[in-house]
């Protein structure tokens, strides 16, 4: 294994034990996780449960949320949305950027056209 794979968000760098500790949590919670198919660890040739970086980030956000009161269900779809939503910002971004780039500079557009009066 090379150490740049540990950069990598996706990697499943950390076992339940590891991970339940840096989210200060039960293991049993990130198997609760596991059994609803919200959050799918790989698994080590052993069959035991490994967890990437960005797994744990999601396992965190879930448990701020249920820890608000809601339930599993919920916090699934709340964050669900909270991601397209930032996917939408992010592309919302994108082509604005390319628009200023057109036409002139960052954050100034032109003015609408005056609005015509009917005949």
């Amino acid at each position: 294994m090379g150490v740049s794979r540990l950069d990598d968000q996706d990697y499943p760098a950390f076992t339940m034990g590891q991970a339940a500790e840096v989210l200060d949590v039960q293991a049993a919670f990130l198997r609760s996780l596991d059994a609803a198919g919200v959050l799918r660890p790989q698994r080590s040739g052993g069959g035991h449960r490994r967890y990437s970086r960005r797994q744990l980030v999601l396992a965190g956000r879930l448990r701020e949320l249920l820890d608000q009161g809601l339930t599993l269900e919920a916090a699934t779809r709340i964050v669900d949305l909270q991601d397209q939503l930032d996917t939408a910002r992010s592309r919302i971004d994108e082509l604005e950027a390319s628009q200023d780039g057109a036409s002139g500079p960052p954050g100034r557009h032109p003015p609408p056209a005056p609005a015509r009066k009917p005949l």
